[in-house]
């Protein structure tokens, strides 16, 4: 695989041309999540129909990504990974399977593709709720880590807002 920089080459295509890149209108499933220490975010919509068996199957499905350029590039190329599929099957995709198919990502860089899986099981969770329909457990257990993820990001971003704060009102003082 041909690299440029510390990217493969497929990485550069996802970013500079990424697959399936806005928002569904109506949505079936919704998942939003962001990251902790680097501070991307990811929405990835889904739309969920029937297949030729009558399983559930991902439709359609898009994702907005404010990040970096693995962030984005995660986002593309999950799109490609779980379009056609069951949920089931979407529910089994792993990171290791969207840095295989970006051709690899930086170590400093993986945990963009935990983020990509993280909104992929955030929009089934959403659709399985929204429809009342039976959550697996490991799901509900994801779901669980994501939002005690969720509640350290607002806290954090809080804590930095009333330094900013802080800071405004001191060079206030100054002048």
């Amino acid at each position: 695989m041909k690299k440029i920089g510390p990217y493969t080459k497929k990485v550069i295509k996802h970013f500079t041309h990424p697959h399936n890149y806005g928002k569904i209108k109506n949505p079936d499933g919704v998942g939003k999540v962001g990251n902790i220490i680097c501070g991307d975010v990811m929405w990835l919509y889904i739309k969920v129909g029937k297949d030729k068996k009558g399983r559930e199957i991902i439709k359609e499905v898009k994702f907005e990504t404010y990040g970096c350029l693995a962030a984005i590039a995660s986002s593309s190329v999950i799109t490609d990974l779980v379009k056609e599929k069951t949920i089931k099957e979407a529910l089994e995709l792993d990171r290791q399977e969207v840095v295989d198919a970006l051709g690899n990502l930086p170590p400093i860089k993986l945990h963009c593709s935990v983020l990509a899986v993280d909104a992929l099981l955030e929009a089934i969770h959403n659709y399985l709720t929204k429809n009342k329909k039976p959550v697996p457990k490991e799901l509900k257990k994801k779901h669980q880590r994501i939002e005690k993820e969720k509640k350290v990001i607002q806290k954090r971003y809080k804590e930095w807002l009333k330094i900013e704060e802080r800071i405004h009102k001191d060079e206030k003082k100054k002048k």
